[in-house]
């Protein structure tokens, strides 16, 4: 690779060495014929053949190692934008439009970074050979090197419009992204059924189409002004040149020996435009690639700053002897000002089963996040046995989580495989993945798989698909592969089954948690907007908008007769009405 770079610039400083001896042979065969000296004329011209033809051939072989160069950094950078992103260890990032626009415009950043690479050579090489070609037009005259004044007008005046077009891309990104998630809305078989049953297909379309008329006009304004810079750099560089020109002939005619100088300074200034064309377009191409480049940098920085924050250093405990205690703690999601929580404190003894109720929206869902280091508490601490959260090693704690969440993963991958990933170490251990499935209640998923836990799953890879059902029970037998999880997360694990297999899989995962509390001390937190099988936790935790407003067992609550109760009473005559009828 080192050689392959020494190369190419060797090639080009050679390139521009045989520009200038083809510039200046050039006039002196001219001088000799004029003068009569035939065999001077003679040599200069075969110096003339051999100077252009090294500029030719050379020129079309630097070109060749471009694709030895690029394809490995790209291969490398890609990845490494990935591996970047997914390193962070919060999800606010993943929550942030600052963020998720650059990242919009990152993932297409590997190539464009690379294109800005050699557009910074060739800039450097193009700008090389202009001043090679205005030194040789200097030797004519030295009012010639005026020109230089001139050709850099369409230089400043490129990078003013491509400034302006950098900017209107990341002003866009957003109703950009807005534009590709409609699309995907619209063409998706997911979402599809919803938007066919309700006839929203045309009113997709129409807000898809909206914003992208709003992201392409503000990028056609922004690419008018473009073109408006480069055709006012263009038009000052024409009216210099032109002038140069005039100055040329009106010395030429003044004297015999100006003839070659007149041939040579037409020569080299007919090819001014091109070498300027070409200083023009790869200087662009390295403003161009700013609106990746600057993306690139300020998650470069933020990453950095994820990683400042990074305080813990603790091993997690063995064993909960305490539990975990929520000291005061408030949240807020990036960009709103809502309080998602705000003022939580209770204590999970170890050992326990904790139920967390209350309508969408409440703060459910925040609640096990911060538990499971995914966010950080605006406010407050959370402590594990005594030790502040934000102190244990987060790769560390997480190896002694394990959870299934509403919204959980569908992997393209086999079915053993999209089990073990609750555990990537024993991610081929057959039996471990068997005892996994039989606790989640999964194994009949597994008989109906044509080729067992090889069964390849998921539409994309040309696999099964499985039902929402099957999904969430595959989803299950992840979160039970760890064997000794201080903290066992449930976050709506049963929204997709019917109530028999509900009711099943919770006394399987409650008696789970009962004998991992006696193992461990773990804590169990369940998250369920079905009350009826949360009242054998220990310990009820009923959040409303974002506050802890009812905490105790199940009887206890129901004689307060507070909200836990309404709720409680609410489902429960709907449930006895359903029944009946």
């Amino acid at each position: 690779m080192p050689g392959t770079v020494v190369f190419y610039f060797a090639a080009s400083i050679t390139v521009l060495a045989a520009l200038a001896g083809t510039a200046l042979s050039l006039r002196w065969t001219v001088n000799a014929t004029i003068h009569g000296h035939a065999g001077q004329a003679a040599a200069a011209a075969a110096l003339t053949a051999f100077a252009y033809a090294v500029n030719v051939v050379l020129a079309d072989i630097i070109r060749t190692p471009i694709p030895l160069i690029e394809q490995p950094a790209i291969r490398d950078l890609s990845p490494r934008v990935l591996s970047d992103l997914a390193a962070v260890e919060s999800l606010d990032h993943l929550e942030r439009s600052d963020v998720l626009d650059r990242v919009a415009i990152l993932r297409r950043a590997s190539w464009m970074i690379m294109a800005g690479f050699w557009s910074s050579i060739g800039a450097a090489f193009a700008l090389a050979q202009l001043g090679v070609t205005l030194l040789l037009l200097g030797t004519v005259s030295p009012w010639l090197l005026l020109l230089l004044v001139f050709a850099a007008v369409p230089l400043w005046c490129d990078r003013r419009g491509s400034r302006a077009v950098a900017e209107a891309d990341l002003k866009t990104a957003e109703t950009f992204r807005l534009q590709q998630h409609l699309f995907e809305l619209a063409t998706k078989p997911a979402p599809g059924k919803e938007i066919r049953v309700a006839g929203s297909a045309a009113e997709i379309v129409r807000l898809q189409e909206q914003a992208w008329q709003q992201t392409m006009t503000g990028r056609a304004r922004a690419w008018a002004v473009g073109a408006g810079w480069k055709f006012g750099g263009w038009l000052v560089f024409t009216l210099g040149f032109g002038a140069g020109l005039a100055l040329v002939i009106d010395r030429a005619a003044g004297a015999a020996g100006g003839v070659g100088d007149l041939v040579m300074a037409v020569t080299v200034a007919a090819n001014l435009r091109n070498t300027l064309h070409g200083a023009v377009t790869t200087t662009a191409g390295v403003a161009q690639v700013s609106r990746y480049v600057e993306p690139l940098f300020w998650m470069r920085d933020h990453l950095a700053e994820d990683r400042a924050r990074r305080t813990g250093t603790l091993a997690a405990p063995p064993v909960l002897k305490d539990g975990i205690t929520f000291h005061d703690v408030g949240y807020s999601y990036p960009g709103t000002g809502r309080r998602a929580l705000d003022g939580i404190s209770v204590h999970l003894p170890a050992g326990s089963v904790v139920a967390v109720v209350g309508e969408y929206g409440s703060g459910k869902t925040t609640l096990v996040k911060l538990l499971a280091k995914f966010y950080r508490a605006d406010s407050g601490r959370v402590t594990v046995d005594g030790v502040d959260l934000a102190d244990l090693e987060t790769k560390g704690w997480r190896s002694r989580v394990s959870a299934a969440f509403q919204d959980f993963g569908r992997f393209a991958t086999t079915f053993g495989e999209n089990v073990g990933l609750g555990d990537l170490p024993h991610l081929d251990d057959r039996e471990r993945v068997a005892a996994a499935v039989a606790e989640a209640d999964a194994d009949r998923v597994l008989r109906r798989l044509p080729d067992g836990y090889d069964t390849l799953l998921g539409r994309t890879v040309g696999g099964l698909e499985l039902s929402e059902g099957q999904w969430q029970k595959t989803a299950l037998a992840r979160a039970s592969m760890r064997p000794e999880p201080l903290l066992f997360i449930l976050d709506e694990p049963t929204a997709s089954l019917d109530a028999p297999s509900e009711q099943e899989i919770f006394q399987r995962h409650m008696a789970r948690a009962r004998e991992l509390g006696a193992r461990t001390g773990a804590v169990t937190v369940i998250v369920s907007h079905r009350f009826s099988t949360v009242t054998g936790a220990d310990l009820i935790l009923v959040l409303d908008k974002g506050r802890l407003t009812e905490a105790g067992p199940h009887e206890e609550l129901m004689a307060l007769d507070g909200r836990y109760a309404d709720l409680y009473g609410i489902q429960a005559d709907a449930y006895a009405a359903t029944t009946t009828t």
